[in-house]
């Protein structure tokens, strides 16, 4: 695919996430997201066969955002505390940056299962974030930081955490700037973790 087709298909992803987040899936028409793009309908679909199939790579697209930041982090010759704290504060950044890629995970990939069970099931569609939250919390376990746990209930309990966060600025209804509470949010998921002799 050149360059030019790739960002532009980018670019119907981010409006497409900014429709689905505002209007949800089923309010949302192929047509919508052609006039946010200034495109016609027909162009729309030489990028996606159908609305389906933008949904699914729209979860694809927002997740491999959080999972470059996170592999970036996990990368990085410092604590697990330390990941934790640089993680969270990258996801709120990502909240206040771009709520719609959030608000797209909460409000349609969790709440409309039935549009992504053909091809996205299980973690096929957010399978790279998904590994490297097992990768942060595998090297915090194996360097004694974090207990050893099994994957689900750490992995619940961080997006959680990060999820519920995301829905309540959403609501507006935090009385301080979202960034605010990232070192205390940070430290609340680096206790649930930590390794206790």
């Amino acid at each position: 695919m050149s360059r030019t087709k790739e960002t532009k298909k980018n670019s119907i992803i981010e409006n497409a996430l900014k429709l689905f987040s505002q209007k949800g899936f089923y309010n949302t028409t192929i047509p919508d997201i052609a006039k946010a793009m200034k495109m016609s309908v027909g162009n729309m679909y030489n990028y996606f066969s159908s609305k389906e199939e933008l949904a699914k790579y729209a979860i694809k697209y927002s997740t491999n955002i959080l999972a470059l930041e996170l592999r970036e982090i996990n990368n990085m010759e410092i604590s697990s505390k330390e990941k934790v704290s640089i993680f969270v504060n990258k996801y709120l950044e990502n909240v206040q940056k771009s709520p719609e890629v959030i608000e797209y995970f909460l409000r349609v990939y969790l709440s409309n299962r039935e549009v992504f069970k053909q091809g996205c099931e299980g973690f096929l569609c957010v399978g790279e974030f998904v590994t490297e939250v097992m990768i942060l919390l595998d090297t915090g376990a194996q360097n004694k930081e974090f207990r050893e746990q099994e994957f689900f209930p750490a992995f619940a309990m961080i997006m959680g955490c990060l999820g519920g966060f995301a829905f309540l600025s959403g609501e507006k209804v935090l009385d301080k700037d979202l960034l605010e509470y990232s070192d205390a949010v940070a430290d609340n998921i680096y206790r649930a973790l930590k390794y206790e002799e």
